[in-house]
């Protein structure tokens, strides 16, 4: 299972187009609001997600944390992101965030001592991570990363490639 967090205020394409890619490769995603469903993202986009984060019950083999603002400090604040992030982790998992979002296992300190990237001027949200990459993707032992809107499509691809090799 694959959830992708959606809080009020997220990015769209940063969510979605991991969502399409992930379907078309048959790997099980759910879209998880966080808040109320439907989700209104960044740009005025309403999108009703697939289950709430009540019924996001299982150990995700991948969970997908969409930039945007206020999105990505929408999912910071909420305690039950932390519940799913432990779980995933715990669970053998992966956690990917792009664009603002890595802020939030920067903050964690799960990036200590792992190559990140994210949005420019949201590097000093990265505590502790090893090397910051000015690249598209960075992936890192359980931990992707992405820079922001226009490499949506190609953290997608990441995460199709990363869960195809498992």
């Amino acid at each position: 299972m694959v959830y992708v967090l959606l809080a009020n205020g997220f990015e769209e394409i940063e969510a979605l187009a991991p969502v399409d890619l992930l379907r078309r490769a048959n790997h099980d995603v759910k879209t998880v609001a966080i808040g109320e469903n439907p989700v209104v993202g960044a740009h005025g986009i309403p999108v009703v997600a697939d289950i709430s984060a009540a019924e996001a019950t299982e150990c995700p083999r991948l969970l997908v944390l969409p930039g945007g603002m206020p999105g990505a400090k929408n999912l910071d604040e909420c305690p039950l992101v932390d519940e799913l992030i432990d779980r995933t982790i715990e669970g053998g998992g992966r956690v990917a965030a792009i664009c603002a979002a890595p802020m939030i296992l920067g903050r964690r300190g799960l990036l200590r001592g792992k190559n990140a990237t994210c949005f420019p001027g949201f590097e000093g949200y990265l505590e502790g991570a090893g090397v910051f990459l000015d690249v598209p993707v960075v992936t890192d032992g359980r931990f992707t990363t992405a820079n922001g809107m226009p490499s949506a499509l190609a953290f997608g691809e990441e995460l199709v490639s990363l869960l195809d090799e498992e």
